[in-house]
């Protein structure tokens, strides 16, 4: 995706008990929203993740993980909402293909979400 690319933002975030687990910003080209992906632009309450994956023709694309921290455009969104900022945010960015045509989901993980290490 190039910048300055006109584009459909969509920022989510994901509850657990009205406490904010996951802050969610997905990215559409227009260019992207043609065909059946016209559907994106009317999710509204509708989990993007329950369109992708219920849709076999949606290919999954590269995964990156990151670490944000204060001052990253992200890290100050994903955090707005959060009472105590913590030092840093992880997060990851998957580009997916609705009928070859990109889109890329970026996860904050927020402080709230507990983490569980080991399988």
């Amino acid at each position: 995706m190039r910048r300055g690319m006109l584009t459909l933002v969509r920022d989510v975030e994901l509850l657990c008990n009205e406490t904010p687990w996951v802050f969610a910003r997905t990215l559409i080209p227009i260019s992207s929203l043609k065909g059946s992906a016209r559907r994106l632009t009317q999710l509204g309450e509708k989990p993007l993740g329950a369109v992708l994956f219920s849709d076999p023709t949606v290919l999954r694309g590269a995964t990156q993980i990151a670490q944000l921290l204060p001052g990253h455009p992200l890290y100050d969104t994903a955090s707005n909402h959060v009472d105590e900022k913590p030092e840093q945010l992880w997060g990851r960015r998957t580009l997916f293909y609705v009928e070859k045509r990109p889109l890329l989901v970026n996860e904050i993980f927020l402080p709230a979400l507990p983490l569980q290490a080991g399988g």
